[in-house]
Protein backbone atom coordinates (compact mmCIF):
# COMPACT_ATOMS: atom_id res chain seq x y z
CA UNK A 1 0.00 0.00 0.00
CA UNK A 2 1.47 3.34 -1.03
CA UNK A 3 1.78 5.84 1.82
CA UNK A 4 2.10 9.59 1.95
CA UNK A 5 5.75 9.21 2.97
CA UNK A 6 6.38 7.24 -0.25
CA UNK A 7 4.94 10.09 -2.32
CA UNK A 8 7.04 12.56 -0.37
CA UNK A 9 10.18 10.47 -0.95
CA UNK A 10 9.56 10.25 -4.68
CA UNK A 11 8.86 13.98 -4.80
CA UNK A 12 12.18 14.72 -3.10
CA UNK A 13 14.04 12.47 -5.53
CA UNK A 14 12.35 14.14 -8.49
CA UNK A 15 13.18 17.64 -7.24
CA UNK A 16 16.76 16.53 -6.59
CA UNK A 17 17.14 15.18 -10.14
CA UNK A 18 15.31 18.15 -11.73
CA UNK A 19 16.45 21.28 -9.83
CA UNK A 20 14.21 23.60 -11.88
CA UNK A 21 11.35 22.22 -9.78
CA UNK A 22 13.11 23.63 -6.70
CA UNK A 23 14.26 27.08 -7.79
CA UNK A 24 11.19 27.56 -10.00
CA UNK A 25 8.85 27.34 -6.98
CA UNK A 26 10.95 29.88 -5.07
CA UNK A 27 11.41 32.32 -7.96
CA UNK A 28 10.96 35.99 -7.03
CA UNK A 29 9.49 38.57 -9.40
CA UNK A 30 12.36 40.96 -8.68
CA UNK A 31 14.76 38.52 -10.34
CA UNK A 32 12.97 38.61 -13.70
CA UNK A 33 14.54 41.81 -15.04
CA UNK A 34 18.18 40.96 -14.16
CA UNK A 35 17.69 37.45 -15.56
CA UNK A 36 16.26 38.89 -18.76
CA UNK A 37 19.11 41.39 -19.18
CA UNK A 38 21.69 38.75 -18.30
CA UNK A 39 20.21 36.34 -20.83
CA UNK A 40 20.21 38.88 -23.67
CA UNK A 41 23.77 39.90 -22.80
CA UNK A 42 24.83 36.27 -22.91
CA UNK A 43 23.08 35.76 -26.27
CA UNK A 44 24.87 38.79 -27.70
CA UNK A 45 28.18 37.29 -26.58
CA UNK A 46 27.32 33.73 -27.61
CA UNK A 47 26.32 34.35 -31.23
CA UNK A 48 29.70 35.50 -32.60
CA UNK A 49 31.69 33.22 -30.28
CA UNK A 50 29.69 30.12 -31.21
CA UNK A 51 30.19 30.84 -34.91
CA UNK A 52 33.92 31.20 -34.31
CA UNK A 53 34.18 28.00 -32.27
CA UNK A 54 32.20 26.03 -34.85
CA UNK A 55 34.73 27.04 -37.50
CA UNK A 56 37.47 26.01 -35.06
CA UNK A 57 35.86 22.56 -34.88
CA UNK A 58 35.67 22.37 -38.67
CA UNK A 59 31.87 22.28 -38.55
CA UNK A 60 29.10 24.37 -40.14
CA UNK A 61 28.62 27.73 -38.39
CA UNK A 62 25.13 26.85 -37.18
CA UNK A 63 26.49 23.90 -35.14
CA UNK A 64 27.83 26.30 -32.51
CA UNK A 65 24.48 28.09 -32.27
CA UNK A 66 22.68 24.76 -31.89
CA UNK A 67 25.00 23.86 -29.00
CA UNK A 68 24.15 27.05 -27.13
CA UNK A 69 20.44 26.78 -27.87
CA UNK A 70 19.90 23.13 -26.90
CA UNK A 71 22.58 22.82 -24.23
CA UNK A 72 21.39 25.93 -22.44
CA UNK A 73 17.76 24.82 -22.30
CA UNK A 74 18.66 21.37 -20.96
CA UNK A 75 21.17 22.66 -18.42
CA UNK A 76 18.61 25.16 -17.08
CA UNK A 77 16.38 22.19 -16.24
CA UNK A 78 18.96 19.88 -14.67
CA UNK A 79 21.84 22.12 -13.53
CA UNK A 80 22.49 23.38 -10.00
CA UNK A 81 24.51 26.49 -10.87
CA UNK A 82 22.70 29.81 -11.17
CA UNK A 83 25.29 31.49 -13.39
CA UNK A 84 26.90 28.72 -15.45
CA UNK A 85 26.48 29.16 -19.21
CA UNK A 86 27.05 26.08 -21.37
CA UNK A 87 28.05 25.96 -25.00
CA UNK A 88 31.01 25.16 -27.25
CA UNK A 89 34.41 25.93 -25.75
CA UNK A 90 37.76 26.56 -27.36
CA UNK A 91 39.43 23.42 -25.99
CA UNK A 92 36.67 21.02 -27.03
CA UNK A 93 36.29 22.74 -30.40
CA UNK A 94 39.94 22.35 -31.30
CA UNK A 95 39.87 18.76 -30.03
CA UNK A 96 36.89 17.95 -32.27
CA UNK A 97 38.49 19.75 -35.19
CA UNK A 98 41.79 17.87 -34.91
CA UNK A 99 40.60 14.36 -34.06
CA UNK A 100 37.29 14.17 -35.93
CA UNK A 101 38.74 16.08 -38.87
CA UNK A 102 41.30 13.35 -39.46
CA UNK A 103 38.65 10.61 -39.21
CA UNK A 104 36.32 12.41 -41.64
CA UNK A 105 39.05 12.69 -44.29
CA UNK A 106 37.69 15.94 -45.72
CA UNK A 107 34.02 14.88 -45.86
CA UNK A 108 32.16 17.77 -44.15
CA UNK A 109 28.88 15.86 -43.81
CA UNK A 110 30.61 12.88 -42.25
CA UNK A 111 32.56 15.18 -39.91
CA UNK A 112 29.30 16.73 -38.69
CA UNK A 113 27.80 13.30 -37.99
CA UNK A 114 30.94 12.09 -36.22
CA UNK A 115 30.89 15.22 -34.03
CA UNK A 116 27.23 14.54 -33.22
CA UNK A 117 28.12 10.96 -32.29
CA UNK A 118 30.90 12.16 -30.00
CA UNK A 119 28.42 14.48 -28.27
CA UNK A 120 25.99 11.58 -27.78
CA UNK A 121 28.76 9.38 -26.34
CA UNK A 122 29.98 12.23 -24.14
CA UNK A 123 26.46 12.73 -22.82
CA UNK A 124 26.03 9.02 -22.20
CA UNK A 125 29.29 8.91 -20.23
CA UNK A 126 28.04 11.82 -18.12
CA UNK A 127 24.73 10.14 -17.34
CA UNK A 128 26.43 6.83 -16.48
CA UNK A 129 28.86 8.72 -14.21
CA UNK A 130 25.85 10.37 -12.53
CA UNK A 131 24.21 6.99 -11.94
CA UNK A 132 27.46 5.76 -10.37
CA UNK A 133 27.80 8.97 -8.30
CA UNK A 134 31.25 9.81 -9.67
CA UNK A 135 31.01 13.55 -9.00
CA UNK A 136 34.50 13.69 -7.50
CA UNK A 137 36.13 12.49 -10.72
CA UNK A 138 37.26 16.06 -11.39
CA UNK A 139 39.61 15.85 -8.41
CA UNK A 140 41.84 13.43 -10.34
CA UNK A 141 42.71 16.06 -12.94
CA UNK A 142 44.93 18.53 -11.11
CA UNK A 143 44.96 22.28 -11.48
CA UNK A 144 48.60 21.96 -12.51
CA UNK A 145 47.67 19.80 -15.51
CA UNK A 146 44.91 22.25 -16.42
CA UNK A 147 47.34 25.19 -16.21
CA UNK A 148 49.75 23.59 -18.66
CA UNK A 149 46.92 22.28 -20.80
CA UNK A 150 45.36 25.73 -21.13
CA UNK A 151 48.64 27.31 -22.18
CA UNK A 152 49.23 24.62 -24.79
CA UNK A 153 45.64 24.76 -26.01
CA UNK A 154 45.72 28.54 -26.30
CA UNK A 155 48.85 28.39 -28.43
CA UNK A 156 47.45 25.61 -30.62
CA UNK A 157 44.22 27.52 -31.19
CA UNK A 158 46.16 30.69 -32.02
CA UNK A 159 48.19 28.74 -34.59
CA UNK A 160 44.96 27.65 -36.32
CA UNK A 161 43.52 31.18 -36.44
CA UNK A 162 46.54 33.22 -37.52
CA UNK A 163 46.36 31.95 -41.14
CA UNK A 164 42.73 33.16 -41.32
CA UNK A 165 43.84 36.51 -39.95
CA UNK A 166 46.49 36.83 -42.66
CA UNK A 167 44.20 35.46 -45.35
CA UNK A 168 46.48 32.58 -46.29
CA UNK A 169 45.99 28.82 -46.49
CA UNK A 170 46.69 26.95 -43.27
CA UNK A 171 48.77 23.80 -43.07
CA UNK A 172 50.50 21.43 -40.66
CA UNK A 173 49.27 18.74 -38.31
CA UNK A 174 50.57 20.26 -35.07
CA UNK A 175 51.57 23.60 -33.57
CA UNK A 176 55.20 23.48 -34.76
CA UNK A 177 54.25 22.60 -38.33
CA UNK A 178 51.55 25.28 -38.48
CA UNK A 179 53.89 28.02 -37.25
CA UNK A 180 56.59 26.91 -39.69
CA UNK A 181 54.08 26.85 -42.57
CA UNK A 182 52.73 30.27 -41.57
CA UNK A 183 56.25 31.72 -41.57
CA UNK A 184 56.86 30.30 -45.05
CA UNK A 185 53.64 31.76 -46.46
CA UNK A 186 53.75 35.22 -44.93
CA UNK A 187 54.65 36.57 -48.34
CA UNK A 188 51.21 35.45 -49.56
CA UNK A 189 49.37 37.58 -47.00
CA UNK A 190 46.09 39.02 -48.23
CA UNK A 191 46.28 42.66 -47.17
CA UNK A 192 42.50 43.35 -47.04
CA UNK A 193 42.00 40.25 -44.85
CA UNK A 194 44.80 41.34 -42.54
CA UNK A 195 43.39 44.87 -42.26
CA UNK A 196 39.91 43.55 -41.44
CA UNK A 197 41.30 41.09 -38.86
CA UNK A 198 43.65 43.57 -37.19
CA UNK A 199 40.90 46.19 -37.13
CA UNK A 200 38.62 43.70 -35.38
CA UNK A 201 41.38 42.85 -32.89
CA UNK A 202 41.92 46.53 -32.07
CA UNK A 203 38.21 47.12 -31.53
CA UNK A 204 37.88 44.02 -29.33
CA UNK A 205 40.88 44.98 -27.19
CA UNK A 206 39.69 48.58 -26.79
CA UNK A 207 36.19 47.35 -26.00
CA UNK A 208 37.47 44.98 -23.29
CA UNK A 209 39.42 47.81 -21.74
CA UNK A 210 36.90 50.65 -21.86
CA UNK A 211 33.52 48.85 -22.14
CA UNK A 212 34.02 45.64 -20.15
CA UNK A 213 30.32 44.98 -19.57
CA UNK A 214 29.21 45.42 -23.19
CA UNK A 215 28.84 42.73 -25.89
CA UNK A 216 31.75 44.14 -27.89
CA UNK A 217 32.08 41.03 -30.05
CA UNK A 218 28.52 41.50 -31.28
CA UNK A 219 29.19 45.17 -32.14
CA UNK A 220 32.32 44.15 -34.06
CA UNK A 221 30.34 41.50 -35.95
CA UNK A 222 27.66 44.03 -36.90
CA UNK A 223 30.25 46.57 -38.05
CA UNK A 224 32.14 43.98 -40.09
CA UNK A 225 28.95 42.72 -41.77
CA UNK A 226 28.02 46.28 -42.72
CA UNK A 227 31.50 46.89 -44.11
CA UNK A 228 31.38 43.69 -46.17
CA UNK A 229 27.88 44.55 -47.42
CA UNK A 230 28.75 48.04 -48.68
CA UNK A 231 32.34 47.47 -49.79
CA UNK A 232 33.37 44.73 -52.27
CA UNK A 233 36.09 43.26 -50.02
CA UNK A 234 35.02 39.72 -50.91
CA UNK A 235 36.24 40.42 -54.44
CA UNK A 236 39.67 41.13 -52.95
CA UNK A 237 40.00 37.78 -51.20
CA UNK A 238 38.32 38.39 -47.83
CA UNK A 239 36.59 35.09 -46.96
CA UNK A 240 33.15 35.11 -45.32
CA UNK A 241 31.11 32.62 -43.30
CA UNK A 242 28.67 32.06 -46.13
CA UNK A 243 25.07 30.90 -45.97
CA UNK A 244 23.79 29.80 -42.55
CA UNK A 245 20.61 27.67 -42.77
CA UNK A 246 17.57 29.41 -41.34
CA UNK A 247 15.48 27.66 -38.69
CA UNK A 248 15.80 25.61 -35.52
CA UNK A 249 17.82 22.39 -35.41
CA UNK A 250 16.26 19.13 -36.55
CA UNK A 251 16.58 16.15 -34.25
CA UNK A 252 17.93 12.81 -35.36
CA UNK A 253 20.57 10.22 -34.49
CA UNK A 254 23.97 10.67 -36.13
CA UNK A 255 24.57 8.47 -39.16
CA UNK A 256 27.45 6.51 -37.64
CA UNK A 257 27.93 2.75 -37.76
CA UNK A 258 28.34 0.81 -34.51
CA UNK A 259 31.73 -0.33 -35.75
CA UNK A 260 32.91 3.30 -35.69
CA UNK A 261 31.95 3.85 -32.06
CA UNK A 262 35.17 2.23 -30.86
CA UNK A 263 37.17 4.84 -32.78
CA UNK A 264 35.20 7.62 -31.08
CA UNK A 265 35.38 6.40 -27.48
CA UNK A 266 38.81 7.93 -26.81
CA UNK A 267 37.88 11.42 -27.97
CA UNK A 268 34.47 11.09 -26.25
CA UNK A 269 36.15 10.29 -22.94
CA UNK A 270 38.50 13.25 -23.39
CA UNK A 271 35.54 15.54 -24.17
CA UNK A 272 33.69 14.23 -21.11
CA UNK A 273 36.65 14.90 -18.81
CA UNK A 274 37.33 18.34 -20.30
CA UNK A 275 33.65 19.25 -20.14
CA UNK A 276 33.15 18.17 -16.55
CA UNK A 277 36.46 19.39 -15.13
CA UNK A 278 36.11 22.82 -16.73
CA UNK A 279 32.44 23.12 -15.84
CA UNK A 280 32.64 22.01 -12.21
CA UNK A 281 35.48 24.43 -11.51
CA UNK A 282 33.36 27.29 -12.85
CA UNK A 283 30.29 26.03 -10.98
CA UNK A 284 32.17 25.96 -7.67
CA UNK A 285 33.68 29.40 -8.29
CA UNK A 286 30.30 31.09 -8.71
CA UNK A 287 28.65 29.07 -5.94
CA UNK A 288 31.33 30.25 -3.51
CA UNK A 289 31.07 33.83 -4.75
CA UNK A 290 27.26 33.95 -4.37
CA UNK A 291 26.99 31.66 -1.33
CA UNK A 292 24.79 28.81 -2.53
CA UNK A 293 25.18 25.05 -2.72
CA UNK A 294 25.76 22.96 -5.83
CA UNK A 295 25.91 19.22 -6.41
CA UNK A 296 28.91 17.73 -8.20
CA UNK A 297 26.93 14.57 -8.98
CA UNK A 298 23.94 16.51 -10.35
CA UNK A 299 26.27 18.46 -12.63
CA UNK A 300 27.20 15.14 -14.26
CA UNK A 301 23.55 14.59 -15.16
CA UNK A 302 23.08 18.18 -16.34
CA UNK A 303 26.13 18.17 -18.61
CA UNK A 304 25.44 14.63 -19.75
CA UNK A 305 21.87 15.46 -20.74
CA UNK A 306 22.96 18.73 -22.41
CA UNK A 307 25.59 16.92 -24.50
CA UNK A 308 23.17 14.14 -25.40
CA UNK A 309 20.51 16.55 -26.65
CA UNK A 310 23.12 18.62 -28.50
CA UNK A 311 24.32 15.44 -30.18
CA UNK A 312 20.91 14.52 -31.54
CA UNK A 313 20.26 18.16 -32.44
CA UNK A 314 23.10 18.67 -34.96
CA UNK A 315 25.53 20.02 -32.39
CA UNK A 316 28.79 18.77 -30.90
CA UNK A 317 30.22 18.37 -27.36
CA UNK A 318 29.81 21.37 -25.07
CA UNK A 319 30.82 22.50 -21.61
CA UNK A 320 30.37 25.29 -19.13
CA UNK A 321 33.02 27.96 -19.71
CA UNK A 322 34.34 30.70 -17.47
CA UNK A 323 34.15 33.48 -20.08
CA UNK A 324 30.50 32.98 -21.05
CA UNK A 325 29.52 32.37 -17.43
CA UNK A 326 31.24 35.59 -16.40
CA UNK A 327 29.28 37.43 -19.11
CA UNK A 328 26.08 35.87 -17.78
CA UNK A 329 26.91 36.89 -14.21
CA UNK A 330 27.97 40.44 -15.10
CA UNK A 331 24.75 40.81 -17.08
CA UNK A 332 22.85 40.28 -13.83
CA UNK A 333 21.81 36.59 -13.97
CA UNK A 334 20.22 35.42 -10.73
CA UNK A 335 18.89 32.00 -11.82
CA UNK A 336 19.11 29.57 -14.77
CA UNK A 337 16.15 31.44 -16.27
CA UNK A 338 18.77 33.81 -17.71
CA UNK A 339 20.08 30.85 -19.70
CA UNK A 340 16.59 30.21 -21.05
CA UNK A 341 16.27 33.85 -22.14
CA UNK A 342 19.66 33.55 -23.88
CA UNK A 343 18.41 30.48 -25.75
CA UNK A 344 15.33 32.39 -26.90
CA UNK A 345 17.64 35.13 -28.21
CA UNK A 346 19.77 32.62 -30.11
CA UNK A 347 16.60 30.98 -31.45
CA UNK A 348 15.47 34.36 -32.78
CA UNK A 349 18.82 34.76 -34.57
CA UNK A 350 18.43 31.34 -36.17
CA UNK A 351 14.90 32.14 -37.31
CA UNK A 352 15.31 35.70 -38.58
CA UNK A 353 18.94 36.88 -38.87
CA UNK A 354 20.95 34.13 -40.54
CA UNK A 355 20.74 35.81 -43.94
CA UNK A 356 22.38 38.96 -42.59
CA UNK A 357 25.30 37.02 -41.12
CA UNK A 358 26.39 35.39 -44.38
CA UNK A 359 28.72 38.36 -44.98
CA UNK A 360 30.53 37.89 -41.67
CA UNK A 361 34.31 37.87 -42.50
CA UNK A 362 36.43 34.91 -41.45
CA UNK A 363 39.26 37.21 -40.20
CA UNK A 364 36.79 38.72 -37.72
CA UNK A 365 35.92 35.27 -36.39
CA UNK A 366 39.64 34.57 -36.09
CA UNK A 367 40.06 37.79 -34.11
CA UNK A 368 37.20 36.83 -31.78
CA UNK A 369 38.77 33.42 -31.14
CA UNK A 370 42.20 34.95 -30.49
CA UNK A 371 40.75 37.37 -27.94
CA UNK A 372 38.69 34.59 -26.34
CA UNK A 373 41.69 32.26 -25.89
CA UNK A 374 44.21 34.85 -24.71
CA UNK A 375 42.88 34.22 -21.21
CA UNK A 376 44.15 30.64 -21.49
CA UNK A 377 47.77 31.73 -21.94
CA UNK A 378 48.85 33.01 -18.53
CA UNK A 379 52.63 32.96 -18.06
CA UNK A 380 52.10 34.33 -14.53
CA UNK A 381 50.55 31.01 -13.48
CA UNK A 382 53.58 29.10 -14.78
CA UNK A 383 55.93 31.51 -12.98
CA UNK A 384 53.96 30.94 -9.77
CA UNK A 385 54.28 27.17 -10.16
CA UNK A 386 58.03 27.55 -10.72
CA UNK A 387 58.39 29.53 -7.50
CA UNK A 388 56.21 27.25 -5.40
CA UNK A 389 57.01 23.75 -6.70
CA UNK A 390 59.51 22.78 -9.38
CA UNK A 391 57.85 19.37 -9.74
CA UNK A 392 54.40 20.89 -10.36
CA UNK A 393 56.04 23.23 -12.87
CA UNK A 394 57.46 20.23 -14.74
CA UNK A 395 54.04 18.59 -14.83
CA UNK A 396 52.56 21.77 -16.33
CA UNK A 397 55.35 21.91 -18.93
CA UNK A 398 54.70 18.29 -19.89
CA UNK A 399 51.02 19.16 -20.40
CA UNK A 400 51.93 22.20 -22.49
CA UNK A 401 54.55 20.37 -24.54
CA UNK A 402 52.29 17.34 -25.02
CA UNK A 403 49.52 19.50 -26.45
CA UNK A 404 51.90 21.44 -28.71
CA UNK A 405 53.76 18.45 -30.12
CA UNK A 406 51.19 15.65 -30.04
CA UNK A 407 47.81 17.38 -30.10
CA UNK A 408 45.23 18.05 -27.42
CA UNK A 409 44.00 14.50 -26.85
CA UNK A 410 47.44 12.89 -26.60
CA UNK A 411 48.76 15.89 -24.69
CA UNK A 412 46.12 15.59 -21.99
CA UNK A 413 46.67 11.84 -21.66
CA UNK A 414 50.45 12.30 -21.52
CA UNK A 415 50.17 14.96 -18.81
CA UNK A 416 47.72 12.86 -16.78
CA UNK A 417 50.01 9.80 -16.98
CA UNK A 418 53.05 11.89 -16.04
CA UNK A 419 51.16 13.41 -13.10
CA UNK A 420 50.12 9.96 -11.88
CA UNK A 421 53.70 8.70 -12.16
CA UNK A 422 54.95 11.68 -10.13
CA UNK A 423 52.27 11.02 -7.51
CA UNK A 424 53.21 7.33 -7.33
CA UNK A 425 56.88 8.21 -7.00
CA UNK A 426 56.11 10.54 -4.11
CA UNK A 427 53.87 7.95 -2.48
CA UNK A 428 56.46 5.19 -2.90
CA UNK A 429 59.12 7.24 -1.07
CA UNK A 430 57.25 8.69 1.91
CA UNK A 431 59.03 11.03 4.27
CA UNK A 432 60.31 9.36 7.42
CA UNK A 433 60.96 11.81 10.25
CA UNK A 434 63.40 11.05 13.10
CA UNK A 435 61.78 12.14 16.35
CA UNK A 436 63.20 13.51 19.58
CA UNK A 437 61.68 14.45 22.93
CA UNK A 438 61.11 18.11 23.73
CA UNK A 439 62.93 18.81 27.01
CA UNK A 440 60.70 18.54 30.07
CA UNK A 441 57.74 17.03 28.16
CA UNK A 442 56.43 13.73 26.82
CA UNK A 443 56.03 15.26 23.37
CA UNK A 444 58.09 13.83 20.49
CA UNK A 445 58.76 16.08 17.50
CA UNK A 446 60.66 16.10 14.21
CA UNK A 447 64.35 16.57 15.16
CA UNK A 448 65.07 18.33 11.87
CA UNK A 449 62.57 21.07 12.74
CA UNK A 450 63.30 21.18 16.48
CA UNK A 451 67.09 21.06 17.03
CA UNK A 452 66.55 21.40 20.78
CA UNK A 453 64.82 18.00 20.96
CA UNK A 454 66.63 15.20 22.79
CA UNK A 455 67.21 11.57 21.79
CA UNK A 456 68.98 8.52 23.20
CA UNK A 457 71.78 6.91 21.14
CA UNK A 458 70.30 3.46 21.79
CA UNK A 459 66.76 4.43 20.81
CA UNK A 460 65.61 5.29 17.29
CA UNK A 461 62.13 6.82 17.05
CA UNK A 462 60.67 7.43 13.60
CA UNK A 463 57.39 8.62 12.09
CA UNK A 464 56.29 7.36 8.69
CA UNK A 465 54.31 10.24 7.19
CA UNK A 466 52.20 8.08 4.89
CA UNK A 467 50.14 4.91 4.81
CA UNK A 468 52.04 1.64 4.45
CA UNK A 469 51.26 -0.10 1.18
CA UNK A 470 52.81 -2.71 -1.08
CA UNK A 471 54.40 -0.06 -3.36
CA UNK A 472 56.21 1.86 -0.60
CA UNK A 473 56.76 -0.81 2.07
CA UNK A 474 60.15 -1.96 0.77
CA UNK A 475 61.47 1.63 0.57
CA UNK A 476 60.30 2.32 4.14
CA UNK A 477 61.99 -0.85 5.43
CA UNK A 478 65.24 -0.06 3.63
CA UNK A 479 65.40 3.51 4.97
CA UNK A 480 64.73 2.41 8.56
CA UNK A 481 67.46 -0.23 8.37
CA UNK A 482 69.87 2.38 6.94
CA UNK A 483 69.24 4.58 9.99
CA UNK A 484 69.88 1.60 12.29
CA UNK A 485 73.16 0.70 10.56
CA UNK A 486 74.43 4.28 10.74
CA UNK A 487 73.97 4.38 14.52
CA UNK A 488 75.38 0.90 15.29
CA UNK A 489 74.26 0.94 18.93
CA UNK A 490 70.48 1.02 18.45
CA UNK A 491 68.62 -1.34 20.80
CA UNK A 492 65.06 -0.04 20.39
CA UNK A 493 63.24 1.11 17.25
CA UNK A 494 59.85 2.79 17.77
CA UNK A 495 57.73 3.55 14.71
CA UNK A 496 55.08 6.22 15.25
CA UNK A 497 52.08 5.24 13.07
CA UNK A 498 49.92 8.23 14.04
CA UNK A 499 50.18 9.52 10.46
CA UNK A 500 49.71 6.04 8.93
CA UNK A 501 45.96 5.59 9.11
CA UNK A 502 45.94 2.98 6.34
CA UNK A 503 47.92 -0.18 5.76
CA UNK A 504 47.61 -3.14 3.41
CA UNK A 505 48.89 -6.69 3.55
CA UNK A 506 52.18 -5.70 1.95
CA UNK A 507 52.75 -3.09 4.67
CA UNK A 508 51.89 -5.53 7.44
CA UNK A 509 54.28 -8.17 6.15
CA UNK A 510 56.99 -5.52 5.79
CA UNK A 511 56.68 -4.84 9.52
CA UNK A 512 57.10 -8.56 10.21
CA UNK A 513 60.24 -8.71 8.03
CA UNK A 514 61.58 -5.57 9.70
CA UNK A 515 60.99 -7.12 13.12
CA UNK A 516 62.94 -10.24 12.08
CA UNK A 517 65.88 -8.25 10.72
CA UNK A 518 66.05 -5.94 13.75
CA UNK A 519 66.00 -8.96 16.05
CA UNK A 520 69.05 -10.35 14.24
CA UNK A 521 70.75 -6.98 14.83
CA UNK A 522 69.94 -7.12 18.53
CA UNK A 523 67.26 -4.45 18.44
CA UNK A 524 63.59 -4.50 19.43
CA UNK A 525 60.77 -3.11 17.29
CA UNK A 526 57.75 -1.41 18.87
CA UNK A 527 54.78 0.40 17.30
CA UNK A 528 53.22 3.57 18.76
CA UNK A 529 49.92 5.34 18.12
CA UNK A 530 48.48 2.49 16.02
CA UNK A 531 45.05 3.32 14.55
CA UNK A 532 42.20 0.89 15.16
CA UNK A 533 41.80 -0.23 11.55
CA UNK A 534 45.58 -0.77 11.27
CA UNK A 535 45.56 -2.70 14.55
CA UNK A 536 42.85 -5.00 13.23
CA UNK A 537 44.90 -5.98 10.19
CA UNK A 538 48.11 -6.47 12.21
CA UNK A 539 46.26 -8.67 14.69
CA UNK A 540 44.77 -10.70 11.85
CA UNK A 541 48.34 -11.28 10.66
CA UNK A 542 49.25 -12.47 14.24
CA UNK A 543 51.82 -9.68 14.65
CA UNK A 544 50.55 -8.69 18.10
CA UNK A 545 52.32 -11.77 19.50
CA UNK A 546 55.65 -10.54 18.16
CA UNK A 547 55.64 -6.72 18.04
CA UNK A 548 54.72 -4.68 21.16
CA UNK A 549 52.31 -1.76 20.81
CA UNK A 550 49.62 -3.44 18.72
CA UNK A 551 47.15 -4.73 21.32
CA UNK A 552 46.57 -1.23 22.68
CA UNK A 553 47.21 2.22 21.28
CA UNK A 554 50.31 3.27 23.22
CA UNK A 555 52.13 6.59 23.23
CA UNK A 556 55.79 6.89 22.25
CA UNK A 557 56.77 8.00 25.74
CA UNK A 558 55.16 4.90 27.29
CA UNK A 559 57.06 2.52 25.01
CA UNK A 560 60.36 4.35 25.54
CA UNK A 561 59.94 4.32 29.35
CA UNK A 562 59.09 0.59 29.30
CA UNK A 563 62.37 -0.06 27.49
CA UNK A 564 64.38 1.99 30.00
CA UNK A 565 62.70 0.21 32.91
CA UNK A 566 63.45 -3.19 31.37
Amino acid sequence: MKTQSDDHGWGERLRSAVPILQWGRLYERSWLRPDFVGGLTLAAYAVPVSLAYASLAGLPSQAGLYCYLLGGLVYAVFGTSRQLAVGPTSAISILIGSVIGSLAAGDSVRQAHLAMAVAVLTGTLGIVAWLLRLGNIANFVSETILTGFKVGTGLVIASTQLPKLFGIASGGSNFINRIFTLAQKLGETNLPSLLVGVGALVLLILGERFLPRRPIALFVVIISVLVMTFFPLAEHGVQTVGLIPRGLPRFGWPAVHWGEVDDLLGVSLACFLLSYVESISVVRTFALRHNYRVSADQELLALGAANLVAGIGQGYPLAGGMSQSAVNEKGGARTPLALIFACFGIGAVLLFLTGVMRNLPQPVLAAIVLIAVKGLIKPSELRHLYRVSKMEFRVALVATGGVLFFGILKGVLLAAIFSILVMLKRASYPRIAILGRLPGTDRFVDSARYPESESSPSTLILRVESGLFYFNAENVRAEILDHVRHRNCVRLVVIDLSTSANIDLGGARMLYDLHEQLTKCGALLKLAEVHGSVRDLLQAEKLHDRIPGIDHRLAIATLAEEHVAA
